[in-house]
């Protein structure tokens, strides 16, 4: 077994999307090889309604798949093919967007008003640039949820983890998604596939994941003073970690127990055009797709 490098860890920034939905993003809208197949990830967690109610009026998408988990509150969403539903604490959607849809999502909080959710987009390889449009909604329950012996609880979204199956098939990038909670004091390694990029998203708590060169914990911050170096190596909330190659990693909790989503996925390795909601292969496919918005051709008749 080979533990997983930490190549790097950063803040979720702070920003607006939809009809001004305050969110935090973690990854997005840069470098769209850095954790291939993955495009964008954003938290979107708020207990204020005048910051989320507005939501994520109609837009398209096209080339990607979306994937939204909800923790708390509800999110009603609706799209171009007919289709509508309500997704509440738990649940999941996989929208795979393909040749093109239009879709909007309106989040609404619980009972004292919090709404907490993630949105992450994976890429699509050309082959399936223009497949027809799906969706996947996934209710908590059935979800798998494994409790170790150690107290780790693991819910497995999507992908095989322990010996469980997540219920959301039939996706390119063959991707995990998994929720972990680890317990306070709890050093827990975890194992993820050699293919497979991945980076965790920490959300709750804080803890140490362990580098390959540094075993005690990564070296986020240092405080020099003469020949002594203090070493603060807490990874916590809104905290994403990029991981390098390997076959596992390891996190050590701190006082308060870690929760993190770990996300992986096989690279694409294909070129991207990307503007805003719709990523193709080329610049010429890019500009067909907004032509189609603009000539009422965007959304593919059904075969």
């Amino acid at each position: 077994m080979s533990l997983r490098p930490t190549i790097e860890t950063r803040k979720a920034q702070a920003t607006m999307e939809g009809a001004g939905v305050h969110l935090h993003r973690a990854f997005g809208f840069q470098d769209p090889s850095e954790l291939d197949p993955f495009l964008l990830f954003d938290d979107f967690r708020n207990e204020d309604p005048a910051k989320y109610a507005k939501g994520f009026p109609w837009h398209p998408h096209r080339g990607i798949e979306t994937i939204t988990y909800v923790l708390a509150g509800e999110v009603e969403h609706e799209d171009s093919l007919g289709n509508k539903g309500t997704l509440g604490a738990g649940d999941v959607q996989w929208m795979t967007a393909g040749s093109g849809i239009l879709h909007q999502e309106m989040p609404s909080g619980s009972a004292n008003g919090q709404m907490h959710g993630f949105q992450l987009w994976a890429n699509l390889p050309s082959s399936l640039k223009m497949t027809a449009p799906r969706y996947q909604d996934v209710q908590s329950r059935d979800i798998p949820e494994i409790t170790d012996d150690d107290g780790t609880v693991v819910r497995v979204i999507i992908g095989s983890f322990w010996g469980k199956s997540g219920p959301v098939d039939g996706i390119a990038a063959d991707p995990q998604y998994l929720d972990v909670s680890v317990p306070p004091g709890v050093k827990k390694t975890l194992p993820v596939d050699t293919y497979r990029r991945a980076f965790a998203y920490v959300f709750d708590g804080e803890g140490v994941f362990s580098d390959a060169s540094t075993p005690t914990g990564i070296l986020l911050e240092k405080e020099v003073m003469g020949q002594e170096v203090n070493i603060r190596d807490m990874s916590g909330d809104r905290t994403l970690v990029r991981f390098g190659t390997g076959d596992e990693i390891t996190v050590q909790a701190g006082e308060r127990g870690v929760r993190f989503l770990l996300v992986s996925g096989a690279p694409i390795q294909e070129p991207v055009a990307w503007h805003g909601p719709i990523v193709m292969n080329t610049q010429d496919e890019l500009r067909q797709a907004f032509r189609d918005l603009r000539n009422g051709t965007f959304i593919q008749p059904a075969h």
